[in-house]
């Protein structure tokens, strides 16, 4: 299988910035676990600083790519359309007992595009689906953050033959599903209090063994239920549909020859000139 090229070619703007988000966003998840005092807890939890941060550091990777001719008009409308599309899938279930379609897309997307666009796919896909189901909230940028990683993920996974493709992608999908949650709950579980199941809840002053095991117990009562079943179905769509998705996905790219820069005096000819050339 020839491998699809990125529509966002990968530059070293690229690795310094997509560095600087996944940096950013791993401690906006994990920084209640490197404090030592609840008095660091205390007060809104929803970190108000994260949604400007992570908007600045996702508009530095567009300014650099922009700046070097890695976004067009085609990258743009192609992101914006499948960007538009997960938001749709999102609002046909809103995360109904966890099923939610959009992560199908993600999945799929962020395989044929790249790393790049497949990060902003995700996190694109995110911010339409909230403003179009009217749930932009302090967790917003946290989905944007690990939607994100799942497009990056998939585009990262290794090049292997269509058939195996498929059942790759369906075990990602799976895996995925449930890490999504995993991840997702770490924004508001250690503010959670008393209010969090017994044997369950956030102490800081724990060391790190306890905290873990503590998260392990919330994770499986009261989340796991919800992942499983988002898990399954991203499966389950990948396994029906990946192959004509692919297909479609990858003509698509090919056929708008992304970061193709014609040479010099190199003018598009119509029909009749192509076939004024062949009696030559």
């Amino acid at each position: 299988m020839t491998p699809t090229p990125e529509i966002v070619r990968w530059r070293r703007t690229s690795t310094i910035a997509m560095t600087l988000v996944t940096l950013v966003g791993v401690l906006s998840f994990t920084w209640p676990f490197l404090v030592d005092s609840r008095s660091a807890l205390t007060g809104d939890h929803s970190t108000p600083w994260l949604f400007p941060v992570l908007v600045g550091l996702l508009g530095c990777v567009l300014l650099a790519e922009l700046s070097r001719g890695g976004l067009d008009a085609k990258v743009v409308a192609t992101l914006g359309v499948l960007a538009a599309m997960g938001g749709a899938l999102r609002v046909l279930s809103a995360g109904t007992a966890g099923l939610e379609p959009m992560f199908f897309l993600v999945v799929l997307g962020g395989r044929v595009l790249g790393r790049t666009a497949g990060f902003l796919l995700g996190a694109l896909a995110i911010v339409t689906g909230a403003f179009l189901t009217g749930g932009v909230g302090p967790w917003t940028p946290f989905q944007m953050l690990a939607t994100g990683w799942v497009g990056l993920g998939a585009a990262l996974l290794p090049r292997v033959g269509e058939r195996a493709e498929r059942w790759l992608l369906a075990a990602y999908g799976l895996l995925t599903g449930l890490l999504y949650g995993a991840v997702m709950n770490l924004w508001f579980w250690p503010f959670l209090g008393s209010s969090a199941p017994a044997g369950a809840g956030f102490d800081a002053g724990d060391p790190l063994g306890t905290q873990l095991a503590h998260y392990g117990v919330f994770y499986g009562l009261t989340s796991l239920g919800w992942d499983l079943p988002r898990g399954v179905l991203t499966a389950v769509l990948v396994l029906v549909a990946a192959r004509p998705v692919l297909l479609a996905l990858r003509r698509a790219v090919r056929r708008a020859s992304f970061g193709t820069v014609p040479a010099p005096g190199d003018v598009p000819r119509g029909p009749r000139q192509d076939a004024g050339r062949g009696l030559q």
